[in-house]
């Protein structure tokens, strides 16, 4: 078949690979504009528009899906789009433009997180198990019947982005078993069932730990915002992200919500339940460094403040 293949961030660039590498052409790649990237602020292709350029695969670089674009597709005559994580809407006439419609790479569960982050909402929530779902476009966000799904078991203290990776590259083959499936007359969708739940994009206040909350709701939110948008917290009102954190060990003291102590060379924090170990911090306008000499000096400067003020 001719494809279109639309996708923006590096877990959309596994499904590129092999789709290119298939017996489908891809006519053309769709991808969102050259965007800023770094402190410098240096402007970067997609890691889309990339690959898609060492493969010599030309690409629509828009950051809106809008009649020019959907003028350009239709002109290619496709006979399928395939969508993995574009980050805009596909809406009429756009979304009859492709003879067999479109169909979209979801990272997860169908129709539990439908929308921009299901990965970190799987995460927060706590689920021990997440997956990847092909599913058919339509006009309503990530609710279309599903062609295939595959399940994937949570591991200990895997973050949004070790969990997405491993997902990226999983889902991609289940893509392409679908695309076969559609080119060969035998695919064959069924609708969701169960309750949906939304996985909206997240913002910074999602990413601020709340030490009100139970150790494992601490971790399963620094868990699910890592890399992005990232675990952070406050001290006197100076801001310190949390790289990485875990269980303290059994021997820990009680702490209250947000008290910070050290044990055994480590830095603990207390929560509403047990207390989490500090395992990678980095301070406002430093580089990432080990809790106990970034406690060290806050405690050397004077009366150590409690997490979260």
């Amino acid at each position: 078949m001719r494809l279109v293949f639309a996708g923006t961030p590096d877990a959309a660039v596994p499904s590129l690979r092999l789709l290119a590498a298939s017996e489908h052409e891809i006519v053309t790649v769709v991808t969102r504009r050259d965007a800023p990237v770094g402190r410098k602020r240096v402007i970067t292709p997609s890691p889309v528009a990339s690959a898609a350029q060492e493969l010599g695969i030309p690409t629509i670089r828009t950051d809106r899906l809008d009649a020019e674009a959907t003028a350009q597709i239709a002109a290619l005559e496709p006979d399928l789009g395939v969508i993995v994580a574009y980050g805009g809407l596909v809406r009429e006439p756009l979304l009859s433009a492709p003879a067999r419609g479109w169909i979209n790479l979801h990272f997860s569960l169908l129709p539990r997180w439908r929308g921009a982050a299901p990965v970190q909402h799987a995460l927060i929530a706590g689920d021990p198990v997440t997956g990847a779902a092909v599913f058919q476009l339509v006009p309503a966000l990530d609710a279309g019947d599903v062609y295939a799904a595959r399940e994937y078991a949570v591991p200990d203290g895997a973050t949004a982005g070790d969990v997405l990776s491993t997902l990226s590259v999983e889902g991609a083959t289940l893509l392409h078993e679908v695309v076969d499936a559609i080119a060969a007359g035998a695919a064959r969708a069924t609708p969701q069932t169960g309750v949906a739940t939304l996985a909206p994009k997240l913002g910074d206040e999602d990413g601020r730990l709340r030490w009100d909350e139970s150790r494992d709701a601490v971790l399963a939110r620094l868990h699910g915002v890592t890399p992005e948008p990232g675990a952070h917290t406050t001290f006197d009102g100076a801001r310190v992200k949390i790289l990485a954190a875990s269980e303290a060990p059994e021997n820990a003291p009680h702490l209250e919500p947000g008290a910070v102590a050290t044990h055994g060379g480590v830095v603990l924090v207390g929560t509403a339940t047990d207390p989490v170990t500090l395992d990678r911090v980095q301070p406002a306008g430093k580089a990432p460094m080990n809790p106990a000499d970034w406690w060290r000096g806050r405690r050397d400067a004077g009366t150590p403040p409690r997490a979260g003020s």
